[in-house]
């Protein structure tokens, strides 16, 4: 296996580089339409070794960093004057196209790439300005990127001068405390697209080395200047990072790199750059670029399992490197694997821990003893099911079983859906009263009536856990605010008296839920006027509750303090803290003990609230191609005439009726993380009139369809069929 734990020694720059001229010839046949070799440097010395203090020594993470962090102000060396503006270097660049000599464009590179001082002085905005803000890095992001565009499609020699002066560079610059200058530099560099080409990959490396082993404060600048960039540079630089480390699991060509012992270095340098870009995206809102796009797919295809375990062994600590300290590269379906093999491996080990019991107790074994048996009365859904997981709650990472009491039937999967989509529908119905619905966001949230008991709460918790574990898709609609709490946090406190459910919340969060509510709190906001005057109000809220108006002051003697112009922000985040945190902090705690007495698993702190989102309720992304492709069929056959009209009906069909037929045949309009495959959608023949609608049996992902004779016939007949069905989502 691949050790990206271990120090290798670090192979020279110059070994590499004679290894690729050697191979000029038939590098230069590929496909890449500028394909790079490095430089013939001569006498090129090696770059040291990671410090193991460097390595070693625990850091803050960057998501914690306060963007107020005091960071140590960097000397500003004198810079070499500049040599050129972004329209003489432009003007420079069409000469050299039009006459062929590209002599003064050839020399601008060779001194802008000599060193760091004169890459800052090419790009410094104002050369007579000192930078030393968080938020400017005092480049000049156009020139940048004129420079690098125009690079690509200069003469290989100016390539390669580039090439040979980064090298250089990064030699010279090793040694020493960083300027800001430096981090200047190291941000321009980051940019070169000559990094997209495999045969600059050991330059590439070390210069993702050296800003991966900055001190904290150092990256804390770099992160904020990486959210200034644009949405398509700073999507390069992940994509040239991902790119990177599949390269270096799976390379093309193995002989292009040095050993994996020589470099085990490389793919924990790159995750480390990867990181700050991640943190940097977190840092503005909306994000440049969705979470999903720092996902890389290669790693669906090494052992998880055993970074998983490393993981767990050895934790965020420095001496051995794992994915899962980095997992916003791991996509949500290799979470997945993850979650379900770790929980496997609970219920197995429980299940025979079981068995073991029974032996040694000379007792007959039963093979119901490895599963979570249910017995229920359909009369008495949510009061038999909370006494039969209140019972059983040793046995909840077992495989779960579902039997209606009176019923015969054996539970291949069908019965223990029904459970489900029976219990959702009971418990979320409106006249329960634990949950309400909001029309205006089509999301329930939680009731804040008091009451003497919460287990109620508690067992939609343990139902959503059951779900994840037994990969069931539920028809919840919770606001994206709920897996956030849910993950406050992540693994549940020893000590019992530690709050849990509670996260910090903002107009955002509320206008998930209450979009009115949540206008109408901005508007006070900006409320240019007399706020005092104009609205009277105090630091005190009231809600109903079976009828009856109660007060709650939001902090001590609110009732008695007038919210004005200078403490409105304190009334408006107070608040929303008192809705979606303390009026209903029993109800979401019962709710998240009883998720996380079934997801009691470490591999939830790999989740974003997002992404357990999904795992609950699967992903709003329809893909009806790929439903087709992996539908099965009993008593049709995919050419059959009405097999053909279907398809050409639903592949026709808007997103929102698409939805619905999702909704009408498997309970969800959602897809499993595995995608429609998963699904195991059935179409089957159903041998009546062609007058009757199509029938669904959603326990089962079943469509029983009769045999229209039209295509016409048959979409209109579906179309009653799905837009009539009373489905499980009711308010």
């Amino acid at each position: 296996g691949l050790d990206r734990g271990s120090k290798g020694q670090i192979s020279t720059s110059s070994s590499f580089i004679s290894t690729v001229n050697q191979k000029k010839e038939a590098a230069e046949n590929r496909s890449s339409p500028t394909h790079l070799v490095f430089p013939n440097i001569k006498n090129v010395r090696d770059l040291p070794p990671i410090c193991l203090d460097v390595r070693q020594k625990q850091r803050t993470s960057t998501d914690a960093l306060s963007s107020e962090m005091k960071t140590p102000v960097l000397p500003e060396p004198i810079l070499p004057v500049q040599p050129k503006t972004m329209k003489d270097f432009l003007e420079d660049v069409e000469k050299a196209k039009s006459s062929g000599d590209w002599k003064t464009v050839h020399d601008f590179y060779l001194t802008m790439f000599d060193s760091f001082p004169e890459l800052n002085a090419a790009f410094q905005k104002d050369a007579s300005a000192s930078f030393n803000t968080i938020e400017d890095s005092g480049i000049n992001a156009k020139f940048v990127n004129a420079v690098y565009d125009a690079l690509l499609n200069t003469p290989q020699d100016i390539q390669k001068t580039v090439l040979k002066g980064i090298i250089n560079s990064l030699l010279r610059e090793w040694k020493g405390p960083r300027t800001k200058d430096d981090l200047r530099a190291y941000f321009i560099l980051l940019q070169n697209p000559q990094f997209n080409n495999t045969s600059t990959y050991v330059i590439y490396a070390h210069l993702l080395r050296q800003i991966a082993t900055l001190v904290e404060a150092d990256h804390h600048f770099l992160v904020h200047w990486f959210k200034k960039l644009s949405q398509k540079r700073f999507k390069q630089l992940v994509e040239r990072l991902l790119q990177f480390i599949s390269l270096r699991l799976f390379p093309a060509k193995p002989e292009e790199f040095p050993p994996i012992s020589k470099c085990s270095w490389w793919i924990p340098s790159a995750s480390k750059v990867l990181a700050l870009l991640n943190t940097a995206n977190n840092l503005v809102h909306p994000p440049l670029i969705p979470y999903t796009d720092f996902y890389n797919s290669t790693l669906d295809h090494i052992d998880l399992m055993e970074e998983y375990h490393t993981w767990q062994s050895f934790g965020n600590s420095h001496s051995r490197f794992s994915f899962c300290q980095y997992p916003f590269v791991i996509s949500i379906a290799a979470k997945k694997i993850i979650i379900q093999r770790d929980s496997e491996q609970q219920m197995i080990s429980i299940a025979r821990q079981s068995l073991v019991d029974k032996v040694s107790r000379r007792q007959r074994p039963d093979m119901n003893m490895l599963f979570l048996n249910m017995k229920v009365r359909r009369t008495h859904l949510v009061s038999d099911s909370l006494d039969e997981l209140t019972r059983k709650r040793a046995d909840l990472k077992k495989k779960l079983k579902v039997t209606f009491v009176g019923e015969a039937g054996l539970d291949m999967g069908g019965l223990t859906k029904e459970w489900f989509l029976l219990l959702i529908r009971q418990i979320f119905h409106p006249d329960y009263g634990m949950f309400t619905y909001h029309k205006d966001s089509y999301c329930h949230w939680f009731s804040s009536f008091k009451c003497d008991n919460y287990s109620e709460f508690r067992l939609v918790g343990i139902l959503m856990g059951l779900a994840v574990y037994n990969s069931i898709t539920l028809d919840i609609r919770f606001p994206p605010c709920c897996y956030k709490k849910l993950l406050s946090p992540p693994i549940v406190p020893n000590d019992q008296s530690m709050p849990v459910g509670i996260c910090s919340v903002t107009t955002d969060d509320l206008c998930q839920i209450m979009p009115e509510l949540a206008h109408g709190l901005s508007e006070l906001l900006s409320y240019e006027g007399n706020v005092e005057e104009d609205f009277y109000s105090t630091f005190q809220v009231f809600q109903e509750e079976f009828g009856i108006i109660k007060s709650y002051n939001l902090k001590p003697g609110g009732d008695k303090i007038a919210v004005t112009n200078q403490n409105r922000k304190e009334y408006v985040q107070l608040y929303i803290d008192f809705l979606l945190n303390k009026s209903i902090y029993k109800q979401f705690a019962a709710f998240y003990y009883g998720f996380h007495s079934v997801c009691a698993s470490n591999a939830l702190m790999l989740l974003r609230p997002e992404e357990v989102e999904i795992l609950v309720c699967g992903s709003p992304e329809l893909d009806m191609h790929a439903l087709q492709r992996s539908t099965q069929y009993d008593g049709y056959a995919k050419t059959d005439l009405t097999i053909r009209y279907f398809w050409d009906v639903v592949l026709g069909f808007p997103l929102d009726l698409q939805k619905k037929l999702l909704h009408f045949t498997t309970g969800s309009d959602r897809v499993p993380v595995g995608g429609m495959a998963d699904l195991n959608f059935k179409i089957s023949k159903n041998e009546t009139s062609t007058n009757w609608l199509p029938v669904a049996h959603t326990c089962f992902n079943q469509l029983c369809l009769p045999p229209y004779k039209s295509k016409k016939d048959l979409k209109q007949k579906l179309i009653i069929g799905i837009s009539n069905s009373e489905g499980f989502g009711l308010e």
